[in-house]
């Protein structure tokens, strides 16, 4: 069971361990949804993440013999650190088995917190059965990343401070993989107040929490297709699973799509950095059917290696039209790149690259394909630059592109 007297302990457990991660009013997501939006930015706590709360009460909850053999996790990034981070904490060491895909960064940082690392296979799911080999051969003592009361417990504090800080909260949203943060938080959040609504956000392309619920038990997906990778998970926990049952009112899936557009609209609108899996609950803000409520997005983590975040920026300005390339095919004379770009200048468009290739065609005489890419105000803006070219004679061709 997860009760209030559990909570109450890993709160205090976790006491100096923490940072603060206040609520933060968004004036322009309420203004956009109508409701009144606090976002809890978890992204901003010890190691970038929330796993640091279920990872830090989970070893403290450990025998001294078990500690004594040593720890051992599977994991991709923020349950890794989480672990690596408690265990140089309490003197234990830890050993954290990561893909061999994990980005530089994270594995990094792990070593950064005295872990010993070992890259093991191209999924989590490879990097686990390493991690089982190695309970079984060494004898160290496992910290699973989602599937265990104690990590649930240490989770669920989250739902503490939020009502700490606002008393009168309606929903909290909260990002599923495993289900051991939804578990948490929702659980806490209905022993405190029966009437907040707990929703559970996954993305579309990894939704077994929400097939699990429908099923009425634990079910396994073929297969995950998410940028989402922190809750990118086949199988949801079964520990975990009946307090999600009891306790998640709703669960909201989000096409990746969504997370870019979130992406962008964290960064300027609020400064903020955060990983894919913890916009989840940014881009749900959209599909919640209610006005004038009181709203918190749990953004579970801000872990994002700089070419993520570079990729992410260029397909979110390409999204909302404010990035694009267009192909125009102009006759081989002098002057007809000047007028292409002048139009575009008269239109306010700001050009970022020119690709002039005279050799197109066999026969320069039939003319040359110009590629321009440049900088619009949105989709409405972009429009009003090609319609400019064709008003001016030129056959234009828009260039759908991935990348910058």
């Amino acid at each position: 069971m997860l009760t209030l007297s559990q909570f109450k302990a890993a709160r205090k457990v976790l006491e100096g361990v923490l940072l603060r991660t206040d609520l933060v009013y968004s004036p322009a997501f309420s203004k956009a949804t109508g409701n009144h939006v606090y976002l809890k930015p978890e992204n901003m706590q010890v190691t970038g993440a929330y796993k640091i709360r279920g990872a830090y009460y989970k070893i403290s909850t450990l025998s001294e013999e078990e500690k004594a053999h040593g720890l051992v996790t599977a994991s991709a990034g923020n349950h890794a650190q989480g672990v690596a981070y408690a265990a140089q904490a309490a003197g234990v060491p830890a050993t954290i088995v990561m893909p061999t895909t994990t980005p530089l960064v994270k594995v990094n940082n792990t070593k950064d917190y005295g872990a010993r690392v070992i890259l093991h296979g191209a999924t989590f799911y490879d990097a686990a059965a390493e991690a089982a080999r190695l309970v079984e051969e060494e004898g160290l003592t496992y910290i699973p990343p989602f599937n265990d009361l104690a990590i649930a417990t240490g989770q669920g504090t989250i739902a503490y401070e939020i009502f700490q800080d606002l008393p009168d909260v309606d929903i909290i949203l909260v990002p599923i993989g495993g289900g051991g943060l939804a578990a948490g938080v929702s659980t806490l959040a209905k022993l405190l107040n029966p009437n907040v609504k707990v929703i559970g956000v996954e993305p579309t392309g990894a939704a077994g929490m929400k097939a699990s619920l429908e099923a009425g038990h634990v079910v396994t997906l073929d297969r995950v297709d998410t940028i989402a990778d922190g809750v990118a998970v086949k199988t949801p926990g079964d520990l975990v699973f009946p307090f999600i049952q009891q306790n998640v009112d709703e669960i909201i899936t989000i096409h990746d799509d969504e997370l870019v557009s979130a992406f962008l609209d964290m960064m300027e609108k609020h400064k903020m950095i955060v990983e894919n899996s913890g916009l989840l609950t940014v881009a749900a803000l959209s599909h919640l059917d209610c006005q004038g409520k009181n709203v918190v997005p749990v953004l579970s983590g801000g872990n994002m290696d700089v070419i993520t975040v570079s990729s992410l920026v260029q397909h979110g300005l390409i999204n909302r039209g404010r990035v694009f390339t267009f192909s125009v095919q102009l006759p081989d004379r002098p002057g007809e790149l000047l007028r292409v770009a002048q139009i575009v200048a008269e239109a306010s468009g700001n050009i970022i690259r020119l690709d002039h290739n005279q050799f197109v065609n066999i026969n320069r005489q039939s003319g040359v394909e110009l590629r321009v890419t440049l900088e619009a105000f949105g989709h409405a803006h972009k429009k009003e630059i090609l319609d400019a070219l064709a008003a001016a004679g030129y056959q234009v061709r828009e260039v759908m592109t991935t990348s910058l």
